[in-house]
């Protein structure tokens, strides 16, 4: 049987819903790390399934670097407005918009490079997050379509630098 403070700390850490972190902990006899696994796992199982839903929503997101020399914008979308307007998709986006204005990277993914290039240095979908190397930028949107419930995809971004004199 799962505590209410297990659940409390498991849905804290991952933010997934009550029930799922209760079943998941019911699962492992309360073991938090493998409820995480679990749960980790069935996000991924969720988010492809939701691959391919139509997204038609979303926002664009906007930052701007220190001392304002380097700015980046993201478009991300998702399937509705409701979606569109949680802090969950808004803080990914300005997740995402920090990356492409620290890492400048090329492309997405990788469907469009040569064979030469590896995608972790110049795909955003496959770089290290910087808040967290140990996770992809793929997993980070695969944790926020397991949160949000619906597919999200990233659609363009743009990165702006003044010239160096």
């Amino acid at each position: 049987m799962a505590t209410t403070e297990q659940i409390k700390e498991l849905r804290e850490i991952t933010g997934a819903g009550i029930l799922d972190c209760k079943r998941a902990l019911e699962e492992v006899e309360g073991d938090i790390t493998r409820a995480m696994e679990i749960l980790r796992q069935r996000g991924l199982a969720k988010a492809e399934k939701k691959a391919k839903r139509e997204v038609r929503q979303g926002l664009v997101e906007a930052y701007i670097h220190t001392r304002g020399r380097i700015g980046a914008l993201v478009e991300v979308n998702c399937e509705t407005d409701f979606v569109a307007q949680t802090g969950e998709l808004k803080e990914l986006a300005h997740n995402l918009a920090m990356q492409v204005a620290a890492t400048d990277p090329l492309s997405i993914g990788n469907d469009d490079l040569s064979e030469e290039v590896d995608p972790s240095q110049v795909c955003l979908l496959h770089q290290p997050f910087i808040k967290d190397p140990e996770k992809t930028v793929q997993d980070i949107v695969t944790e926020t379509i397991a949160k949000v419930g619906e597919n999200i995809r990233v659609r363009r971004f743009a990165r702006f630098e003044l010239a160096k004199e």
